[in-house]
C-alpha cells in the first residue's frame, strides 16, 4: 500500500500527522487485520510520550538587525516578554471619555499628544527606553482617537523603544496597530519584519519585508531579507516536520504494540522531485 502526502505551504504538520495515522489504520485493514480496530483520532494528549515626528529607526550602528538582535531568543515564554503589558490602551474607555469633549478640548488633548511624542523621542534618543515608553503611553492615553496618524506614529514609536528592551512580541503588537491606523506607514512595516525574524517567525517577517517592497521596491534591507529568508524558512519547516514525524513514530508505536507490530513495517520514502511522501506496509 502507498499514498503520496504533499507537503505543500497550504498543507500543516497536524494534516501530515492525521493522513499518516489513516494511512496506518488502512494498512492494518488491508493485512487481514480487520478484526482489530485502530483509532488513533481517540488518541488524547495524556497517552502521548512525554510618517514625520517618528523616533530615529535604529541604524546599523544602532541595532543591525541581522547581528544584534537575540537571535538566542526562547520562544517558549522567555522572561523579558513575560511581562504583563500594562501599557496596553483601552481605545474603548477612551471612546466613552471623549463623548462629552468639545472640539477645542480634543485639540488641547492632541497638543498635549503632540508634547509627550516630543518627549518620548527625547528619552529614546538618551537611551532611556523605558522612560521613552512611558512618555508614548501617556501620549496615546491622551491623545482622542480621531487624530489617527498621531496615534499611530506614538505606537510605531513605542515599538522601536521595545525592540531595544527585546520586547520584540510587544513590539509587534504596537507595529500591527501603527498598520491598523496607517496601512501605508512603511517604517511600522520594517519594524515589525525585525520583531518577527527577532522571535524566528520568518515567515511573518517575510511577508512584511515583500510589503515594503510594495511601496518602496529600491529598499535595500527588504531586498536582501527577501534571499536571506527563504533558507531559513525551508530549514525551519523541515526542522519541525522531522519532529512532528518523531512524534507520529512514538504514537504510531503505541497504537501498533497491542497487534505485534511497529513502525518499522511502514517504510516512508520521499520523492526528490515533489518532496512528497510515500509509506509501503510490509510484513
Amino acid at each position: 500500500m502507498s499514498e503520496k502526502y504533499s507537503n505543500t505551504n497550504n498543507e500543516s504538520n497536524e494534516d501530515i500527522v492525521e493522513e499518516l495515522t489513516k494511512d496506518i489504520k488502512s494498512s492494518l485493514c488491508t493485512e487481514e487485520s480487520e478484526q482489530f480496530v485502530i483509532s488513533p483520532e481517540t488518541t488524547t494528549a495524556k497517552d502521548l510520550p512525554s510618517s514625520s515626528g517618528d523616533a530615529p529607526l535604529p541604524n546599523k550602528t544602532d541595532i543591525p538587525f541581522s547581528q544584534d538582535f537575540d537571535t538566542d531568543y526562547d520562544k517558549d515564554d522567555n522572561e523579558k516578554d513575560k511581562d504583563s503589558d500594562t501599557d496596553s490602551i483601552d481605545e474603548e474607555s477612551l471612546k466613552d471619555a471623549e463623548i462629552d469633549l468639545t472640539n477645542d478640548q480634543k485639540e488641547e488633548r492632541r497638543i498635549i499628544a503632540e508634547d509627550l511624542k516630543v518627549a518620548g523621542n527625547n528619552a529614546f534618543k538618551d537611551g532611556e527606553y523605558e522612560r521613552s515608553v512611558e512618555k508614548y503611553t501617556e501620549g496615546l492615553k491622551i491623545c482622542p482617537l480621531q487624530y489617527s496618524q498621531l496615534r499611530s506614529i506614538l505606537y510605531c514609536n513605542r515599538s522601536a523603544a521595545k525592540m531595544k528592551m527585546e520586547k520584540y512580541k510587544q513590539a509587534i503588537k504596537d507595529c500591527t496597530k501603527a498598520i491598523e491606523l496607517d496601512d501605508k506607514y512603511l517604517k511600522a512595516y520594517l519594524r515589525r519584519a525585525q520583531s518577527y525574524e527577532s522571535t524566528e517567525k520568518f515567515d511573518e517577517s517575510l511577508a512584511d519585508y515583500k510589503k515594503i517592497l510594495e511601496f518602496d521596491a529600491s529598499h535595500k534591507e527588504a531586498q536582501k531579507a527577501t534571499i536571506r529568508l527563504p533558507p531559513l524558512i525551508e530549514e525551519k519547516n523541515e526542522k519541525l516536520k522531522t519532529e512532528m514525524f518523531g512524534k507520529l513514530k512514538d504514537l504510531g508505536n503505541m497504537i501498533l504494540k497491542p497487534f505485534g507490530l511497529s513502525t518499522e513495517n511502514f517504510q516512508m520514502e520521499q520523492d526528490p522531485e515533489t518532496k512528497g511522501y510515500k509509506i509501503n506496509f510490509k510484513q
